[in-house]
């Protein structure tokens, strides 16, 4: 194959595979980018040639396992996220094996670099008296302060991932009888959610704050443009440690706006809501998703126990052993 070739197929793979055919979301086309940026640039250092000039030969299977332990080992990241760049690389491998049909050994070896097995950890969530704190931290003396409270009240009631929250636009929310918010979600699904009264009000309010530069969005940063990911981290991360001061087990948790979404699952959960329904409110493919938020549930494991007769059982009294015997075994 030749050097211009490579270049070429990873251009249609985007373009074509993921954008046109596939009609991938945003979200799996930049998570797939970044997967191939850094890809690109360990291979740059690696074999000491821009990326324009690589050839499909050298994304060969050495080279693509070197670079998942860079990034465990470098970079820090978790199993987790280093299956999720094997599987950016898997799928352009995949076409690949249709463009390129000469190359089928080669590429039969990319696929079958095994992915990463890992433990699965309880879910961090947030109770209420954790979610109490969270509310009341900003400062609704400030435009931020309302923005940010507004946001997080949305995120915490709703469930939305920080995608849908942070695409929110201001057509996307009905306040009147039946309110509710309607975003596009994973899969390229709509879904709408129900906001309780507390959340309308706030929205109310909130609506009715002079529009930046852009009334589009529902939550604009300064410039009136759309939030980023790492804005709404960075303003998570703020309120979490002024709340920690009157909630101090807070300082324990990593709140991230997944654990937001966690929080949202937990309260629909405790309050006896199906399974099934709990999955549709947040937009997952399947019920079993949900189990995650039944095995971190430890109050409704408690009253499952309390539910149970009590086993009988006598309580032994410690007896010393023989003198002779403790001699004996001291030998």
């Amino acid at each position: 194959m030749s050097s211009a070739n490579f270049p070429a197929l990873l251009q249609k793979f985007f373009t074509e595979r993921l954008i046109r055919q596939r009609q991938a979301s945003s979200h799996t086309i930049s998570s797939y980018r970044d997967a191939f940026r850094l890809l690109l640039q360990f291979a740059q250092k690696r074999l000491h040639k821009t990326p324009s000039r690589l050839t499909l030969e050298e994304i060969d299977t050495p080279l693509i396992t070197a670079f998942l332990n860079d990034l465990e080992t470098r970079r820090g990241i978790t199993a987790r996220s280093r299956n999720l760049r094997l599987t950016a690389i898997r799928s352009f491998f995949n076409y690949a094996a249709y463009e390129e049909p000469a190359h089928a050994s080669q590429i039969q070896r990319v696929l079958a670099i095994p992915a990463k097995r890992y433990s699965r950890t309880l879910i961090q969530f947030l109770n209420r008296a954790e979610i109490d704190a969270l509310l009341v931290a900003p400062d609704q003396r400030t435009w931020f302060g309302r923005r940010d409270h507004a946001l997080l009240l949305v995120a915490i009631q709703t469930g939305l991932r920080l995608s849908e929250l942070t695409g929110l636009r201001r057509q996307d929310v009905h306040l009147a009888t039946g309110a509710h918010v309607r975003c596009m979600g994973k899969g390229r699904k709509e879904r709408c959610t129900p906001l309780t009264k507390q959340t309308v009000a706030s929205l109310q309010a909130w609506i009715k704050e002079p529009a930046k530069a852009n009334p589009e969005w529902l939550f604009p940063n300064a410039r009136g443009s759309r939030l980023s990911a790492d804005a709404v981290e960075d303003l998570l991360a703020k309120h979490v440690a002024v709340a920690s001061r009157s909630c101090p087990s807070l300082r324990g948790k990593r709140v991230t706006p997944h654990v937001l979404r966690h929080a949202a699952a937990m309260e629909l959960l405790q309050g006896g809501v199906d399974r099934a329904v709990i999955a549709l409110w947040l937009g997952h493919e399947s019920v079993e998703t949900t189990q995650i938020y039944l095995d971190a549930d430890l109050a409704l494991k408690e009253k499952a126990l309390a539910k149970t007769q009590p086993i009988s059982s006598k309580q032994g009294r410690f007896r010393p052993e023989d003198s002779l015997l403790a001699f004996l075994k001291s030998l």
